[in-house]
């Protein structure tokens, strides 16, 4: 695999269900190592799922140290599904693969995640807030789903209008 770039809305891969690691082998391991570097080469970027790599499997990255509370350390877990969840926060969300838009999102306030390890290890996960919202978001994308069909009609009407005249102008400038 080629460096991998992050894919970007309305890219359809972005709206598939991405279907379950059955062995976490060598292709698995690159597509981690290909998930944290493009999530790196992002300035901001603290999670990724891999079919925004435009890889269709259930793995995910994560990198809280790259966000305000800068706790943790880099990790991947494989196959995730939350089991449990508590409480609603509303947090302003944001996608590397929906560029320059942002907007307020109901989540759950504290999820359990289960699934596994880049060495195949069960890993099951209690978080909270900003963490909580980011698995969320990033297992959204998995079954193919994203942060802005959780956002009202009047927000996504937006949305689909800035879209629009991003693609415009992304036109333009490839037809120079």
């Amino acid at each position: 695999m080629q460096e991998s770039q992050i894919r970007i809305y309305p890219d359809p891969v972005l709206r598939e269900v991405s279907a379950p690691v059955e062995d976490i082998n060598a292709e698995i391991q690159k597509i981690i190592d290909d998930m944290f570097a493009a999530m790196y080469g992002t300035p901001n970027g603290i999670g990724l799922a891999a079919n925004q790599i435009g890889v269709k499997k259930r793995v995910v990255v994560f990198d809280f140290t790259r966000s305000k509370e800068k706790k943790g350390k880099p990790f991947v877990i494989i196959n995730p599904e939350i089991v449990w969840s508590d409480g609603t926060i509303t947090i302003e969300e944001a996608c590397l693969s929906i560029p320059d838009f942002s907007a307020k999102v109901t989540r759950k306030r504290k999820v359990g995640v289960r699934g596994y390890d880049r060495e195949g290890k069960l890993l099951e996960i209690e978080a909270e807030d900003i963490e909580a919202v980011c698995f969320q978001h990033e297992i959204d994308h998995l079954n193919g789903r994203l942060f802005v069909d959780h956002i009202s009609a009047l927000k996504r009407a937006m949305f689909k209008r800035k879209m629009k005249k991003l693609m415009r102008e992304m036109k333009r400038r490839a037809n120079k």
